[in-house]
């Protein structure tokens, strides 16, 4: 936030339960945050968010918030594309009931005293692109030099921006050979390309780049990200590209990071209403009640 220039007092955090949810505690602590029930997060972000549109929200989450009992609660935010960051540290374990498999733990993880488990992880960057997302980025905790670029741009992003960060739990679920754990991660983390966020400036576009080349990806407030290409092809803007490479990883085992998707010029919730200006939580009760005359001229309409 300091790089960006964003006052801390402009910035609203929120969370649900878990150990996930204690994140919003340690940064930003001159900005407004709400700790919320078990999967409702997304909930509070959409009443704040809609009620002072001059905030930047974040939503901080975790596997079990968001993939398990909050699944509902978050596509529902995502399609609908209110601009905020909405990160889930990603475990693949309820950590604070001591070491249950998540949704999103792999088929066949065995851990300690939980035996092993039978049923197919659900991928949060899948869910998040099927549910029309507009942002979606995949990184890992130990890439703290991605993370940090990811979020730069997330923040420049208007729209809905969702982060999956895979973040080893040490205590309950470190298995060497599973992708939440520290060193399977450092192992095989494949980035889709180099990021390196660049701040507002004039327009700069580039049709086409070589392998070994940077392409630039414009967002919406005119900010720019810099996407440096590896030893393939990917388009960032393309969603049948993303959709294809997060297939492609579960099929090899790779763990994918870097921005999947981005979509720029999509409309928010926000444009899809006549908002004005002034906030609404600061508007008055008579500029927000209809008067009687037009209730009555209404209920008459009605046949009332």
């Amino acid at each position: 936030m300091f790089e960006l220039d964003v006052v801390p007092e402009k910035v609203v955090k929120f969370s649900g339960i878990g150990c996930s949810s204690k994140s919003p505690t340690y940064f930003l602590n001159r900005s407004f945050g709400f700790n919320g029930l078990h999967g409702r997060m997304p909930s509070l972000a959409l009443g704040a968010l809609f009620a002072d549109t001059t905030l930047k929200g974040i939503g901080v989450s975790g596997d079990g918030d968001t993939a398990s009992i909050g699944m509902g609660q978050f596509k529902h935010l995502v399609r609908r594309n209110l601009p905020m960051v909405y990160i889930v540290e990603n475990n693949g374990v309820y950590g604070l009931t001591k070491g249950q498999f998540s949704a999103t733990a792999e088929k066949g993880l065995t851990l300690k005293r939980q035996g092993t488990n039978p049923y197919m992880p659900i991928d949060i960057c899948l869910e998040a692109l099927v549910a029309n997302a507009t942002f979606v980025a995949r990184s890992f905790a130990g890439d703290p030099k991605q993370v940090k670029e990811i979020l730069k741009a997330a923040f420049s992003h208007r729209g809905i921006a969702v982060i999956d960060i895979i973040s080893p739990c040490v205590t309950f679920h470190n298995q060497e050979d599973s992708l939440h754990s520290y060193a399977w991660g450092k192992d095989h983390e494949m980035p889709l390309h180099d990021i390196t966020f660049v701040p507002p400036r004039d327009e700069i576009y580039i049709e086409d780049f070589e392998e070994g080349t940077v392409r630039e990806v414009q967002l919406h407030d005119g900010s720019i990200v810099i996407l440096k290409k590896l030893d393939h092809d990917y388009d960032p803007t393309n969603l049948f590209e993303a959709l294809r490479v997060l297939e492609e990883a579960k099929q090899n085992n790779w763990l994918i990071t870097g921005i999947i998707y981005v979509n720029p010029d999509a409309p928010t919730m926000f444009d899809a209403y006549d908002l004005p200006e002034e906030p609404l939580n600061r508007l008055s009760q008579d500029r927000l009640r209809p008067p009687k005359e037009t209730l009555e001229r209404l209920n008459r309409g009605f046949g009332v």
